[in-house]
């Protein structure tokens, strides 16, 4: 009989320490989008970007009115019976409108181009990315999946989104 007892506890000992030696697979969710928004945005390349996009767009507005006005001439022109005028004014419209639809298809694409380099930059990815894993291994998770690209999640629960943590921690990296 005692030694039916040692064998049970030696045989439980020795299944509890196979169960406990097992490393449990621990899961993270991050949401990349919303990392980007929230910190991308302040980046000095990323401000300069939208500089840059605002003042394409002062300049298709000015260039708008132009031809709004210019419009608004010809149209008083005819009515004024000035055939000459009116046909200089439409030359000009022409010219106008068709220079703006070509500085508007240049600038979209470079802004376009200039937008896809800023998302792809090294810099700011590996920042994120050297976090992520930073947080992934001081808090032992096994594995961090992007929530927003995975559509195999069906459910997780709020304790392990470590997103706001990726924020703040970026946020107090970058004010350093």
């Amino acid at each position: 009989m005692y030694k039916r007892v040692i064998l049970f506890l030696s045989l439980s000992v020795l299944c509890l320490s196979y169960v406990f030696g097992q490393q449990i697979t621990r899961f993270a969710v991050v949401d990349l989008p919303k990392v980007y928004t929230e910190l991308f945005r302040e980046s000095a390349a990323v401000r300069q970007f939208e500089e840059k996009s605002a003042k394409i767009q002062a300049d298709i507005d000015k260039l708008s009115k132009e031809i709004q006005t210019l419009k608004s001439r010809h149209a008083d022109a005819v009515l004024a019976n000035n055939e000459t005028e009116a046909l200089r004014l439409e030359s000009q419209i022409t010219r106008r409108s068709e220079y703006l639809k070509e500085y508007y298809q240049i600038k979209t694409a470079e802004l376009e181009d200039e937008r896809s380099k800023l998302l792809k930059s090294g810099t700011f990815l590996d920042q994120v990315y050297n976090e992520i894993r930073y947080i992934a291994e001081s808090e032992g998770y096994t594995m961090v999946l992007n929530r927003r690209d995975n559509p195999n999640i069906v459910w997780y629960s709020n304790t392990i989104d470590i997103t706001e943590k990726l924020i703040a921690s970026l946020k107090s990296k970058n004010r350093k």
